[in-house]
């Protein structure tokens, strides 16, 4: 499947957008809506052998139909999703902007309230998903877009948990799901129930990120890597050049990166209302003579769209 094919008559692929163990996204065209368009792609022989793979594709179904019901300002809307030739793909919104990775080494690194308002959008996000009995599992820079007015989209529910469930086969790419930069020590051991304070304490290695420019275990051997998920304690956010950060986040950072999720706070919405007091002010000048909603998407760094219901 290449540029130029179309799906089920309607999406045309146009170009490659990105590959990973997962499959490959492209940009595409609805033909039909004559609008542009993301499209995923995952090779079925990935989701499970032959003899698992009837019941792969019957969860394929069903984990998009519960993505696509997600209807949240901070979650990339899933528009369709189908099996073609042996291929599972979604169509998702397109999103115009950057991914955070691509926008923290672009500035090296964050200031202390433009960290907090992406982590509060992702907060919101989570909190929408995990009511629906969805969690990310891969939360990482490249699933993450700012779009260009600052709104916060996450990327890739719908596929995540279902490729979690195909266990080893992935490591055969070379990664993991999770990234092993920013998973969480269960969903790397594979031990207990993984829930949302799996998807915060991957909020926590991106807010680590953002503020100092590299997530709290650099790469390295995944083996070693693994151990420090597991076992190390995460630098101090000053000890990597961050030392304008204040010490209360550095206190949530620490309580999102804690190796015991009962250590962790007990919801994204839990985690939002404490990133609250780091979040940006209104400021000066015509835009703040009227009133904004929380909701509003024009202003997400001043008011970050809040999880619902809280």
């Amino acid at each position: 499947m290449g540029p130029g094919a179309v799906l089920r008559g309607r999406y045309r692929l146009r170009r490659p957008l990105g590959r990973g163990a997962m499959g490959r996204v492209w940009q595409g065209e609805d033909l039909h809506l004559q609008r542009p368009v993301a499209v995923k792609t995952v090779a079925a022989e990935l989701l499970a052998d032959e003899e698992g793979r009837a019941y792969a594709l019957r969860r394929f179904e069903r984990e998009a139909k519960a993505a696509a019901a997600l209807d949240h300002a901070n979650v990339a809307t899933v528009h369709d999703a189908d099996i073609t030739d042996e291929t599972c793909w979604l169509v998702m919104q397109l999103v115009d902007g950057a991914t955070l990775g691509a926008l923290v080494d672009e500035r090296e690194r964050l200031d202390t309230v433009s960290a907090a308002a992406v982590a509060a959008q992702l907060c919101a996000g989570l909190s929408a998903a995990h009511a629906a009995g969805l969690v990310h599992r891969d939360l990482k820079p490249e699933n993450v877009m700012v779009r260009r007015d600052g709104v916060v989209k996450i990327l890739d529910f719908g596929l995540v948990k279902l490729l979690a469930d195909s266990g080893p086969r992935l490591t055969s790419t070379g990664e993991y799901l999770g990234n092993f930069l920013y998973a969480s020590p269960e969903l790397l051991t594979g031990e207990g129930k993984v829930d949302g304070r799996s998807d915060l304490y991957a909020v926590g290695c991106l807010l680590h990120h953002m503020l100092t420019g590299a997530p709290p275990f650099p790469e390295g051997e995944p083996l070693l890597l693994l151990d420090r998920h597991l076992r190390e304690s995460p630098p101090a956010l000053a000890d990597r050049g961050a030392e304008d950060v204040p010490a209360a986040l550095q206190e949530l950072v620490t309580a999102l990166l804690a190796k015991a999720r009962e250590d962790r706070p007990a919801s994204a919405a839990e985690a939002y209302a404490l990133l609250g007091p780091f979040l940006p002010a209104a400021a000066p000048g015509p835009a703040a003579l009227r009133r904004f909603h929380p909701e509003d998407p024009r202003r997400p760094f001043v008011l970050p769209q809040g999880p619902y219901p809280v």
